[in-house]
């Protein structure tokens, strides 16, 4: 037999002969401890040809793995004979813990949901939702983009098969929604739309299904100086931060003229990008004064109504405040990944300070 196997056999003797917790945290202390036995073949890798590290190196973590479970196992033996022999003694137990059931967490998607509706509550804006299921009117036609527009081909959009007349779609952002809100209600009107959204993608920042949160004021006088306040006004606040600096960039949206992506500026910090500062900038969402094509659409007067919308997706959103770095264990339901970035659904962080806070 090898050292390491002969090493490995009086371990697991050693191990399976401690009949008290304290002469087992000995054995751990021998084997796995600053001086230990395992530790120190660890230290012998460092010096080692790589042919050798290939070959012992395996074996050696192979052997601190065994060592580590046999004595975690047996640590959990010994506990439990030690609970289960105070038990027969005592007549009535008041110490032992009741076993709860798993608490659940919040999703980082619904947290975020519930802050941006806080905020927006604040600014004085309502809850607007729609279907998912879309006609081709409301999601392309109504928004300024007819069959002929090359726009229609700037998203991946999900057709539904059958013959429909007129086509139906999985909406490709929650715009329909503002077009059926400005159709049911005369304005002023000041709402955000959130909701789930779909396109054919998928990768670490675009997945098949995901959220966006879309803003639409519609009133006299409405200028983009109004949509720059409002957009300056919502991040400070969900990001929790007064130095948040924002660039808008001439764009292209067919439903808005002028239209505008709106940066946010950034500052590096341990070789990390953390929102605030103007050290470099970051796209984060869109933005214009609604096109006068789409209030027509709907009913009204161009000359006498003015508004601006704003889109940004929500899964970015959380990704930027809450440190995640890849879009799609959004939707994989890894309970792991759940209780990792979830909320407790008793300590759910607000933003009960408001805007203003």
């Amino acid at each position: 037999m090898t050292d390491i196997e002969t090493l490995h056999d009086r371990l697991l003797a050693d191990t399976a002969d401690a009949d008290t917790l304290d002469k087992l945290e000995a054995v751990r202390v021998g084997a796995l401890g600053k001086q230990g036995s395992i530790t120190a073949l660890l230290k012998t890798l460092g010096g080692m040809t790589p042919e050798q590290r290939q070959s012992e190196g395996p074996r050696i973590h192979g052997l601190r793995e065994a060592i580590t479970a046999a004595i975690t196992g047996r640590k959990a033996r010994l506990e439990q004979d030690a609970l289960d022999a105070r038990l027969a003694s005592e007549k009535l137990d008041l110490t032992l813990p009741v076993d709860l059931p798993a608490p659940g967490t919040v999703h980082p998607v619904s947290q975020v949901m519930d802050e941006l509706a806080e905020i927006f509550a604040d600014l004085g804006f309502a809850v607007a939702t729609g279907p998912e299921i879309e006609d081709d009117w409301h999601n392309f036609s109504a928004l300024n983009i007819p069959d002929t527009h090359p726009a229609r081909a700037m998203q991946d959009t999900f057709y539904l098969a059958g013959e429909h007349e007129p086509p139906m779609v999985l909406r490709t952002h929650t715009s329909p929604v503002q077009i059926r809100t400005m159709l049911a209600q005369k304005p002023p009107i000041r709402v955000i739309a959130p909701g789930r959204v779909y396109r054919s993608d998928w990768d670490a920042t675009h997945t098949p299904m995901f959220h966006q949160v879309e803003g639409l004021v519609i009133d006299k006088g409405i200028t983009l100086g109004h949509l720059k306040w409002t957009l300056e006004t919502f991040l400070r606040a969900f990001f929790e931060r007064d130095d948040i600096v924002l660039r808008l960039r001439p764009s292209y949206f067919p439903f808005t003229e002028p239209s505008a992506e709106v940066d946010v500026g950034y500052t590096m910090r341990n070789g990390r990008r953390v929102l605030g500062g103007s050290e470099g900038w970051m796209e984060l969402l869109g933005s214009g004064m609604v096109h006068p094509r789409v209030i027509e659409a709907c009913g009204l007067d161009p000359n006498e109504w003015q508004g601006f919308a704003f889109g940004v997706g929500v899964d970015r959103l959380a990704m930027l405040k809450y440190g995640m770095d890849d879009l799609r264990p959004f939707f994989e339901s890894d309970v792991r990944w759940l209780k990792h970035y979830g909320f407790s659904a008793l300590d759910v962080p607000t933003l009960s300070g408001g805007v203003g806070a």
